[in-house]
């Protein structure tokens, strides 16, 4: 059965390894020690993507300053995505392949607390047949006006081993990423952040099981469809700058959590998201939290749905650094995401947490001709305890 990366996937990757590691703020102060389980359900209509997520998560003090935070994460993903290649004439139905995979994923973080500076360090793994990524960051908070003011500094990176078909041994991946950020304490009841980032890809940034498709003149006037493997620059920069506001309502017995993110990278892509969520105490025990996420972003300089009417002439064999570049892979294209969430906490004891949410996921192009059939739609729901001593 042939074996493709889900989106999913890919973006718990990234989370995993790099952004997320580079983003996680370490607790300040003393916290409580806790254990806790995550089950997490993707199921992607028109029998595409499902995803099952089982995930484990311990934290616990070491002495009065330190801290260590433990997790572990088991996927199986199973069902049909595209593999970049067009709908038949006729039809507006994009060519689907099968894939399925199983990934095993783990994250250790060790923070200590200085006199005004939280330090933290994190290392994970992620494991799948044809995909190794190791991963490390470096954090630091520091306090100042009496703590009302924290800033954030920090560096990550990675080191990915991909298994390619046409190249052994295994192609390689590297990325790194600073970022630096403030939170303000404006007043009791609300805060404000201020995050930028950077960070550089370099080596295989492909998907070998990515194809494109083009019309080629095997004899004058006759013309054979024919498919070969997507060439996507060797190398590539982001930056990202977020701006989050939390505000506490008393009166209403809520809190409102609002950001806005801005990526750009050297692909050409744009993207804006804009995300709301909103949480509700009800009684002495519950916490409901509704929440909505909008995403757009323009395309890739060299996405293409197909490369028939360019000038393009593709080549079969390994990537090529010098170009031309193209690729037909949706999450390339012009498009826009939705998401609506709605998540339900139970706080059953001091000690026992309880949640479950449901997320509705949609995604639709926006350039035109890309057909609607490549993006997906997914509902999410996921249930979880926490154990606290």
């Amino acid at each position: 059965m042939t074996k493709y990366p889900s989106p999913r996937l890919l973006q718990f990757k990234a989370g995993l390894l790099a952004a997320s590691l580079a983003l996680t703020l370490p607790r300040l102060g003393r916290a409580e020690d806790a254990v806790s389980y995550k089950y997490e359900d993707y199921l992607e209509a028109g029998g595409r993507i499902v995803v099952q997520t089982r995930s484990a998560h311990v934290e616990q003090d070491l002495g009065t300053d330190s801290r260590l935070k433990v997790e572990g994460v088991i996927d199986a993903i199973a069902g049909a995505t595209p593999d970049g290649r067009p709908a038949p004439t006729g039809s507006d139905q994009v060519v689907l392949v099968q894939m399925h995979e199983r990934r095993k994923a783990w994250s250790a973080e060790f923070s200590h607390q200085f006199a005004r500076v939280n330090l933290s360090l994190a290392a994970a793994n992620s494991r799948e047949s044809d995909y190794v990524s190791n991963g490390w960051s470096l954090n630091t908070l520091t306090d100042f006006n009496q703590k009302n003011t924290t800033l954030l500094a920090g560096v990550a990176g990675t080191d990915d081993d991909v298994k390619v078909f046409f190249q052994s041994p295994n192609a390689k991946k590297r990325s790194n990423d600073v970022i630096v950020g403030l939170t303000q304490l404006l007043d009791p009841l609300t805060s404000v952040t201020v995050n930028l980032t950077w960070g550089r890809s370099t080596g295989y940034l492909g998907d070998p099981y990515k194809l494109v498709q083009k019309s080629i003149e095997v004899i004058p006037g006759v013309f054979l469809r024919q498919t070969f493997g997507e060439n996507r620059p060797d190398e590539r920069d982001k930056w990202v700058a977020l701006a989050s506001v939390n505000r506490a309502f008393p009166q209403l017995y809520g809190a409102l959590d609002a950001s806005y993110r801005f990526y750009h990278d050297t692909f050409g892509t744009k993207a804006h998201t804009v995300d709301l969520a909103w949480l509700q105490r009800i009684g002495g025990h519950f916490i409901l939290k509704p929440g909505l996420r909008f995403h757009d972003q323009t395309a890739a300089d060299f996405y293409y749905y197909r490369l028939d009417g360019t000038s393009i002439v593709p080549v079969s064999g390994p990537p090529r650094s010098h170009g031309p570049f193209y690729s037909s892979d949706y999450r390339l294209s012009a498009l826009r995401t939705y998401n609506y969430s709605l998540k339900a906490i139970w706080n059953a004891s001091d000690r026992l947490q309880v949640d479950a949410s449901i997320e509705s996921y949609r995604m639709s192009g926006r350039d035109g001709f890309t057909p609607q059939s490549a993006y997906c739609r997914a509902t999410l729901r996921t249930f979880g305890f926490k154990f606290s001593w």
